[in-house]
C-alpha cells in the first residue's frame, strides 16, 4: 500500500500497535461471555457484565478526548495501556466467587480501551506528510484485519485456557506501551507546526487580531469568523452549530443504524435462510472486504471527494443494503446485502472522523475524535433499544427494512447541511 510506505516511521509504529491490540482484543471479546457463563455466571448477568464493557469503552470516550487535548496523546496512552494490562490481569483473578475484581477488570478494559483508541487516531491524524483521510482508511483497515484473524486466533487458543488469552493481551499490551511510549512518538502530538496548523495560522494573521480559532476560550472549533461581520464570536457559535450539530446527529445515526448488524440482521438471518451461520458468512465477508479495498476506496477511487459527499454516498449505500432485504428472498437478499452494507461502513465511518478532525480547532482533535465516539455510543444505544422494539413491533416483516431505507435516506439528505470542506492532501 502506497500509504504505508509513504508513511512515517511513527505512523507505522501506531498502526502495527493498532493491528496487534485489535488481534488480542478480538481475540478476547467473542469468548468473554463464553468464559463468563463457564464460571457459572448466569446468563443475565454475564450480558450485563459484557455490556459494562461496551458501555465503559464508549461513555468514557468525551472525557478521553479531553485528556487527550489537555495532557497530551502520549501520556493518555499511557495511561491507556496500563489501565488495559491492569484490566487483563483483573479478569484473570476474578470470577463468579470473586465478582469485586472481575467488574473492576471489565471497566479498566473498556476504559483504557477508550483511552488508546482515542490517543492512537490522534496521533494518526496529525502525521506530517500524510492527510487525515489515508491514516483514518489505513486504521480501519488495521483494525479489521484484528476483527477477522481474532476470533480464529482466540478459539485456537482457548482449548488451552482462557487465562493463555489474557496472558497475551498483557504481553503486547506491555510490550507496545514500551515501544510507543518512551519517546519514539514525541514528535508526532497535536500542537506541532502542521499544514493545518500553518493554513489557520495565516488565517488569522489575515483578519487581524482575536479573529482566529484561538481568540477566545469559546473560540469554535475549526472556524474562521468573518472579519466583515463585526461581531466574530456570533459568527463563530453560528459556524460551530453549522457544522457540529448535522455531523453529531449524523454520528448517532450511523450507529443507530449500524447497530441492526447486530440487533436485527442475525434475527432476520437465521430466518431467511433458516442456518444460523448465516450470520457469520455475512460478518466474515464484510471484514474481508474492509481489509481488501478500505484503503484503495477512501485513498485512489474517491481520493478527491468531499467528506460530505462520501458521508451521503455511504447513507445511500445504507437505503440500498436494507431495501434488497425487503423482498425477503433468503440467501439471495442477504448476500446482495453484504457488499452495499460494507460500502456504507467504508465510506461513512472514517470520513465522520475526517469531518470532525476538519472541523476541528488546534490542539482540539481529541475532543473533535470524543465527541464523535460519543455520538457513537448514543447511537448505539438508541439503536439497540429500538431494534429490538421494532423487531417485536412488526414480527419478522418487512416494514422493519422499510423504515431503515427511510433513516438511512434522512441521513443522507442531513449531509447536505454540512459544509463543503476538501480534504488536506499532504
Amino acid at each position: 500500500m502506497n500509504g504505508w510506505r509513504g508513511a512515517s516511521p511513527t505512523a507505522r509504529l501506531l498502526l502495527v500497535a493498532v493491528l496487534l491490540t485489535g488481534l488480542t482484543t478480538f481475540m478476547f471479546l467473542p469468548l468473554l461471555a463464553i468464559e463468563l457463563t463457564a464460571q457459572g455466571i448466569p446468563a443475565g448477568r454475564t450480558g450485563f457484565l459484557v455490556g459494562l464493557l461496551a458501555f465503559s469503552s464508549q461513555a468514557f470516550s468525551l472525557l478521553s478526548g479531553l485528556l487527550v487535548d489537555r495532557l497530551g496523546p502520549r501520556r493518555v496512552m499511557a495511561a491507556g495501556f496500563l489501565l488495559r494490562i491492569a484490566g487483563y490481569v483483573l479478569l484473570g483473578l476474578g470470577g463468579a466467587a470473586r465478582p469485586a475484581p472481575l467488574v473492576a477488570g471489565i471497566v479498566a478494559v473498556g476504559v483504557g480501551g477508550s483511552m488508546l483508541g482515542l490517543s492512537t487516531k490522534t496521533l494518526l491524524v496529525s502525521q506530517e506528510g500524510s492527510d487525515p483521510r489515508t491514516m483514518l482508511a489505513l486504521r480501519s483497515t488495521f483494525v479489521n484485519i484484528g476483527v477477522v484473524v481474532g476470533p480464529a486466533l482466540g478459539a485456537l487458543v482457548y482449548p488451552l485456557g482462557f487465562r493463555y488469552i489474557l496472558a497475551a493481551c498483557v504481553l503486547s499490551h506491555l510490550v507496545l506501551g514500551i515501544g510507543l511510549v518512551s519517546g519514539r512518538t514525541a514528535a508526532a502530538v497535536p500542537g506541532r507546526t502542521t499544514a493545518k496548523a500553518t493554513a489557520t495560522a495565516a488565517a488569522a494573521k489575515a483578519t487581524g487580531p482575536g479573529a482566529g480559532p484561538g481568540a477566545g476560550p469559546g473560540a469554535a472549533p475549526g472556524t474562521e469568523p468573518d472579519a466583515a461581520a463585526g461581531r466574530p464570536g456570533d459568527v463563530t457559535r453560528w459556524t460551530l452549530l453549522r457544522h457540529w450539530a448535522p455531523l453529531a446527529a449524523l454520528g448517532v445515526a450511523y450507529w443507530a443504524i449500524y447497530s441492526q448488524l447486530n440487533v436485527l440482521l442475525p434475527i432476520a438471518a437465521n430466518e431467511l435462510t433458516g442456518s444460523t451461520a448465516a450470520i457469520s458468512v455475512v460478518f466474515t465477508a464484510n471484514g474481508l472486504l474492509v481489509v481488501l479495498f478500505q484503503y484503495t476506496l477512501l485513498s485512489r477511487v474517491f481520493r478527491r471527494a468531499t467528506a460530505r459527499t462520501l458521508l451521503a454516498l455511504g447513507f445511500l449505500a445504507f437505503a440500498c443494503a436494507y431495501a434488497v432485504l425487503i423482498p425477503l428472498a433468503g440467501w439471495y437478499s442477504l448476500l446482495a446485502f453484504v457488499l452495499p452494507v460494507t460500502l456504507a461502513e467504508m465510506l461513512i465511518g472514517p470520513s465522520l472522523d475526517e469531518q470532525a478532525v476538519n472541523a476541528a480547532a488546534l490542539r482540539r482533535t481529541g475532543l473533535a475524535l470524543g465527541t464523535m465516539s460519543a455520538a457513537g455510543a448514543l447511537g448505539s444505544l438508541l439503536g439497540s433499544s429500538l431494534g429490538g422494539r421494532l423487531l417485536q413491533a412488526t414480527r419478522g416483516g418487512s416494514l422493519a427494512w422499510v423504515l431503515l431505507v427511510g433513516c438511512s435516506l434522512a441521513a443522507a439528505a442531513i449531509c447536505l447541511l454540512l459544509p463543503k470542506v476538501r480534504t488536506r492532501h499532504a
